[in-house]
């Protein structure tokens, strides 16, 4: 039984949400303001929170951040607006998945399990993975550049497995969100452009001057060992 932690504001909402989540399996503890979410958190850690950024006495996004120094469960944040900059500012924050309002139920389900898988770590057997200098370890949730470990966020690590485990082979930005989020987001290509180019930034290279992640025009991306210098 996963337990859900949902922070919303509006009565209707949260009795129907806690209703039909609980309907579809999950324990859910609900929170109405940004203070009782945090009072939660610190008492218990659930498996995985639905934040609504509308809150009456915190900013929702302050939450979201708070939400990661008290434990690691992903968070769903549920937003009014699907524009690029709120995606990316939500993004940066730190969320995991977001959905705009309105929502059932069911699709919050659905998210729940989604982000629930990508958090599961890989089973002990997976070796770690070399291409040229870049290594990924699975298991130990490390990646390291010519020997120097890079921090990469849980999305960043996943789109990098991703794109290792499928070496010279170009992968489509559907084929992506597939297998990274694991839910076809309409129109959420501008998603998987964004986490490109942390990942980028952080292997030390960019779009316009690729080392290990290039871009293929009008198909997609792919990683290749590096050319010697």
């Amino acid at each position: 039984m996963v337990q859900v932690l949902l922070v919303e504001d509006d009565d209707a909402i949260r009795s129907a949400l806690t209703r039909g989540l609980a309907q579809l399996g999950h324990a859910v503890t609900a929170a109405r303001t940004g203070a009782e979410a945090i009072s939660s958190l610190s008492a218990n850690q659930p498996d995985v929170i639905l934040l609504d950024l509308g809150l009456p006495d915190i900013d929702g996004t302050a939450v979201l951040t708070m939400s990661q120094a008290l434990g690691s469960a992903p968070v769903i944040v549920a937003t009014a607006r699907d524009d690029e900059r709120e995606v990316v500012r939500l993004l940066h924050a730190g969320a995991d998945d977001y959905v705009v309002k309105p929502f059932s139920a069911a699709q919050i389900d659905a998210r729940i399990r989604a982000v629930l898988r990508r958090a599961t770590p890989p089973p002990a057997e997976e070796r770690t993975l070399t291409v040229g200098g870049l290594s990924l370890d699975p298991v130990g949730h490390a990646v390291h550049v010519d020997g120097v470990a890079v921090d990469l966020t849980r999305k960043e690590f996943d789109l990098l497995h991703v794109l290792m485990q499928h070496t010279g082979e170009v992968l489509s930005k559907p084929k992506i969100l597939a297998e990274v989020w694991q839910l076809p987001w309409g129109g959420a290509d501008r998603t998987v452009d964004v986490h490109l180019s942390w990942l980028r930034r952080k292997l030390g290279e960019s779009a316009a001057e690729p080392r290990y992640i290039v871009s293929v025009r009008g198909v997609g991306v792919k990683l290749v060992a590096p050319e010697p210098w």
